[in-house]
């Protein structure tokens, strides 16, 4: 279970999921345990791991959404 300060996180019950069709080495992976949300890289699977609570995840997917992150 990796400690974090919004919660335990429990890495043993993620089922980790990506974006539909990607079949990269490489990719952005999520998964939902309880009342938050875990996103790694798929190349690295013992790696480090992002934990959101769900507002916080909300507001990410609502920038990415608006474009908020576009490199443009």
């Amino acid at each position: 279970m990796a400690q974090h300060p919004k919660g335990d996180f429990d890495l043993s019950r993620a089922v980790w999921q990506r974006a539909e069709g990607d079949n990269s080495d490489s990719a952005v992976e999520v998964a939902f345990v309880d009342d938050l949300i875990g996103m790694r890289n798929s190349a690295e699977p013992d790696g480090p791991v992002l934990v959101f609570t769900q507002a916080e995840w909300d507001a990410f997917v609502a920038g990415a959404q608006d474009g908020e992150f576009d490199l443009d």
